[in-house]
């Protein structure tokens, strides 16, 4: 846009934007969505964290109970935790706090729109919006959702509002169909939320070897492991297990069970996963693999995994 066409709230379509439940994403969401130029009419807040961002992300935004902000608001944004989600809106269903031609948004990752189900009584227009990224309830939050991806499911003729609604809001929207939600929310746990505890893993595991400093050593490392990973897939295997060094892993899981048993069948499980995946692509021979697997497969057996 040029500097002298007009502010995001001269543009026509503004909402009045409702949220229940100030969490980490609802805050954040709430307030990408005030950038674009809507306004915030209400939230809820119980936790002191929880009013402490709104005061934060939401200066001036009037705290009040759940059913308040649902009426006054166009677009209701319910940031609630996953398994409080479908208690919520058969509660608010109950209480009739749905209007017709209402949006109902949520941003949970493991839900679709059936958990909106109870809102199509009352004609609200339910979405399920769902940013990829983490959240931590720091500042740098709201500008992190540049160019994030979102999980969209909707109805088909709400998906021209879904889209502009993401990409008011800085992401790019990505549509899940409501069976693949599950598969969808998996991956990018498994992704995301594992890689947090096998780096931290890495990290105590170097710091018992003795490194002083050992998220300065691996950061280079894994920094240009996850970009080789994105961009080349499986060719960017590397290390003893694509090259089928059996003695090597044999030497790693004795090191590991001395020093961090618990850690132990979690390296069987991903060495494992990674000689598949070696093989696969064509980067581990079969005939090369057979030692190694043989001692991944004793090992295996050994701690009862």
């Amino acid at each position: 846009m040029s500097p002298s066409g007009p502010s995001p709230q001269d543009r026509p379509g503004r909402l009045s934007v409702g949220v229940i439940g100030a969490g980490r994403v609802g805050s954040v969401l709430a307030a990408a969505l005030r950038r674009a130029g809507h306004s915030v009419s209400g939230a809820t807040a119980v936790s002191a964290a929880s009013v402490a961002r709104v005061e934060r992300l939401l200066p001036g935004t009037p705290i009040r109970p759940a059913d308040e902000v649902a009426a006054s608001a166009d677009l209701l944004l319910l940031g609630v935790p996953d398994d409080a989600l479908r208690g919520l809106v058969e509660g608010l269903a109950a209480t009739d706090a749905f209007r017709a031609g209402q949006l109902i948004v949520h941003p949970s990752g493991a839900y679709g729109i059936d958990v909106l189900e109870p809102v199509l009584a009352h004609g609200g227009l339910p979405m399920a919006l769902h940013p990829a990224m983490t959240f931590t309830g720091r500042p740098e939050d709201l500008e992190r959702l540049s160019d994030v991806s979102f999980g969209v499911t909707a109805p088909e003729p709400l998906r021209p509002a879904a889209e502009v609604l993401v990409l008011e809001m800085g992401g790019e929207p990505q549509w899940v169909a409501e069976e693949h939600r599950p598969l969808y929310h998996a991956a990018l746990t498994h992704g995301a939320n594992h890689l947090v505890t096998l780096v931290n893993e890495a990290v105590d595991l170097l710091r018992q070897a003795g490194v002083v400093h050992p998220e300065r050593m691996i950061a280079p490392l894994l920094s240009a492991a996850l970009d080789n990973t994105l961009r080349l897939g499986d060719a960017a295997l590397t290390g003893p297990v694509s090259r089928g060094d059996a003695g090597t892993v044999r030497r790693h899981v004795a090191a590991v069970g001395a020093q961090a048993p618990d850690s132990v069948a979690a390296y069987l499980a991903l060495a494992r996963r990674t000689a598949d995946r070696a093989i696969a692509a064509g980067r581990l021979r079969p005939t090369d693999a057979e030692a190694l697997l043989g001692v991944l497969a004793e090992r295996t057996d050994r701690t009862g995994s």
